[in-house]
Formats: C-alpha cells, structure tokens, sequence
C-alpha cells in the first residue's frame, strides 16, 4: 500500500465508514419495523415492505449478512487507518489513528445512522431490502457456512434456530397497544375495542335481568290480564310461564301476537301456538361465547340457569351489544331508574341495582369479583344486615345504608368520590 496515494487511501476510508453506516442503519432499521404496519402494507403490494418481509421471514440469515458485511468494512477501515497513520506519524500514530477512528465510527457509522433508523425505519428499511436481496443471493454460500456455526453453537446451549418468534399479542398486550394509540383511533372507538376484549371476562351473570324482575306472561292469568300485558310493555319479547318462572313454557314475540290482538282472536291457545321454546343460558359463560351462541343459534334471548336446573335471570342480545356500545341513550344516568342524582352530589341508589351497570354509569370502580348487586357486596362485607343509618367504606366509596327491608337493604347513598386522606381506609370498614 506504500504506493497508493493518500487521497486514495483517504477516499476508501470515508467510503467504507459511509458502508459501515448502512449496515447498522439499516440493520436496526430492519429489526424494528412495525411488523403489523408491515404486513398491512405487503397487502397493499409495496415493493419495499414486500422484499423487507422476505429478509425478515430468514432473520438468521438476514443478521449473519449485515454482520458479515459490518464486520468486514470495519476491519477494512481500521487497516487502512493503520496504514494512514504510519505514513503520516510513524508508529506513534497508530495508536492516534486507533482512537481516531474507533470516535468516528461511534458517532457516524454507529450512533447516528441508528438512532435514525429507529426514529424513520421505514426510510432506511425498505431501500435497504432491494440492496440486500441481491446481496444475499451473491454471498450465500459464506452466510450458510457462518450461520451453520452460529446454529451449531446455538444447540450446544439448547437453542434451537428453528423456533419462530411469535409476534402475536394477548388480550393485555393487545389492549396496551388500544389504549396508546392516542389520537390514532377516536375515543369512543377505543371504549368500544376495549369493552370488545372485556367480553371474555364478563359472564351473563354480570348483565342479566335477576329472578325476581322478569316481566313476563303467567298464562295462568285471565285474558284481559294478559292482554293488558302485551298492550303497555316495553319489551317484543317476554317469557310465558305458568303460575311461576321455573315453570317457563316458551319465550313471545310480540310481532306474532298483535295480528291476532287486533282481529280479536287472542285466547289462551292461539297465545301458545306463537311462542317459541325457551333457550337457556349456562351460568358462568361469558358473554364472547354467549355473543357467537346467539348467533348461531338465531335468538335473542335467553334464561340463565344455575346447575340446578333453576332460573337466575334473563339475559339478552342487545344488553351484550350494549357491553360493548354503551347504553343507547345520551345520558349514562338516565338509563338507570334506580339512581337518583341529589343536589349535594350524592346518589340515592336502589340496593338491588348491579354493580356493574353502576360502574359503567357512574363511572366508579365497585368490586365485580364477588355479588353482582350493591345489596350483595354490602351484606358480604358487613358480614350482617345493617341497620338503617349505617356508613361504611366500601373500595374508598363512603355508602350509606337509608333503608332495609326483608333482610335485605334496599336505598343507600353513595358519594361516587375516592377518599384518599388515609390509605388504611382502602378496607371496608363501619365509619
């Protein structure tokens, strides 16, 4: 090399840091890329993404040519640098030149073209993948031999280069990715994504009509009675039974009974000849596969049932859809008759009222992991029927029992505010 000019010297120097800093750009530039943006755009049959894909789809080969080619220039460059260094210093230099270049391949072939590569790693990924396909196909045979040591070493420590990395994400990790996509997806669709991944953790339990507030057709009743029923409610669909709910004949559809009602050919037997047999509900299934069992079994409605056979509630498609919507009216509210707002800023709540319904309407954070009505989780922590004018601190919500009634609580006041003055208080308690 004594008889090449410096400036040549110096020309392959630059060129080989300028190398030096494509391969670590474009490697980090590579290994982060969004892989879910990247197969939505290998759909879209952009070339770049498409070739990116392919490189990825081999990583081990993919890693051993960049390193290959990294490895080799950075080499390359520290002999010339020797080289240079004598030249103009004599051996003294070359420690110089060593420091010199190690500053300058930090900085500009490292740091820098990374850095950039993880900010805008599609700027350098994808204009990498056309280099480094051809590149590959001319270098195969010394990137096999080098990945071939590389696995062997990998196995004798009980890595096996076969195992794929899985990109899929679970439900938590797929929520995390919902919750920070900011201005990406609109708020309410995000609560409506989110409320989609809570349906495998809610159960019918959770959103069901109890027992005891069915509205239904005893077909044991007179006519008028009956037809009184099917006049004013609110409800196409009701339960018909007889004399009790656990004797439940069949579910009605208004649609069917009406064309009868208005030729005045309703009578107990025509009644019977519209329903349709009961469905009934599981307890404990959540409301996903609830959701896909409606479906598939074309209903809408349906009675949960313990394994006993007995009737907990009545469930149907819409208060599932509700779960994931929200309540089809523009005031939260307004939708629960059993929560009366007070001026002071508390609410006067019927005991009976579930708690989840309470959570999604006000907002607050009432434990679900046990009794599904506010009754329920004040008996389980009080451990007793309280008497009226009672407070206590139910999950750092002050409640007040105002009413009881056949050992069961019936209006309570809740200050839907966290209390936070003293951490001992996080534990119901009688205040």
């Amino acid at each position: 090399m004594d008889t090449i000019p410096l400036s040549a010297l110096f020309g392959a120097l630059f060129f080989l840091i300028i190398l030096s800093a494509f391969f670590s750009g474009s490697e980090t530039g590579l290994m982060v890329l969004n892989r879910y943006r990247l197969r939505h755009l290998v759909r879209d049959n952009h070339p770049g993404a498409i070739r990116a894909q392919r490189l990825l789809d081999k990583p081990d080969r993919l890693i051993g040519l960049i390193l290959l080619g990294n490895n080799f220039v950075n080499i390359l460059a520290s002999s010339i640098t020797t080289v240079i260094a004598l030249r103009l210093l004599g051996e003294p230099g070359i420690a110089i030149g060593a420091g010199i270049l190690t500053l300058v391949i930090l900085i500009f072939a490292e740091v820098t073209p990374k850095t950039l590569a993880a900010l805008r790693p599609e700027r350098i990924a994808f204009p990498a993948a056309f280099v480094y396909g051809p590149l590959l196909k001319l270098l195969y045979p010394l990137v096999w031999v080098v990945n071939a040591v590389a696995n062997r070493t990998l196995k004798l420590v009980g890595v096996s280069p076969d195992e794929a990395s899985s990109h899929a994400l679970s439900s938590e990790e797929l929520r995390t990715v919902v919750m920070e996509a900011g201005v990406l997806i609109p708020k309410r669709h995000q609560n409506m994504l989110l409320s989609l991944l809570d349906l495998e953790q809610a159960t019918v339990e959770d959103i069901m009509v109890p027992r005891n507030e069915i509205m239904g057709i005893d077909i044991s009743d007179s006519i008028e009675d009956i037809v009184n029923i099917i006049s004013y409610t609110q409800y196409t669909r009701l339960p018909v039974y007889k004399e009790s709910i656990d004797n439940v004949v069949g579910i009605m559809h208004i649609r069917r009974v009406l064309p009868l009602l208005q030729k005045g050919a309703l009578d107990k037997d025509a009644l019977l000849s519209t329903i349709r047999g009961p469905y009934f509900i599981p307890e404990g299934t959540s409301l996903n596969r609830q959701l896909l069992n409606f479906q598939r079994e074309g209903r809408r409605i349906g009675l949960v049932v313990d394994e006993y056979g007995e009737i907990l509630g009545l469930t149907t498609i819409e208060d599932i859809l509700e779960e994931v919507v929200g309540e089809f009216t523009t005031d939260p509210s307004a939708t629960h008759k059993d929560i009366r707002p007070q001026e002071d800023g508390t609410y006067l709540i019927d005991a009976s009222s579930n708690i989840r319904e309470l959570n999604r309407a006000l907002q607050i954070d009432l434990p679900m992991d046990g009794p599904k009505t506010l009754n329920g989780l004040i008996l389980e922590h009080m451990e007793a029927i309280p008497e009226p004018g009672t407070s206590l601190l139910v999950a750092n919500y002050p409640i007040e029992v105002l009413q009881t009634k056949d050992n069961a609580v019936k209006t309570v006041r809740l200050l839907p505010r966290l209390v936070r003055n003293n951490p001992e208080d996080v534990t119901p308690s009688t205040l």
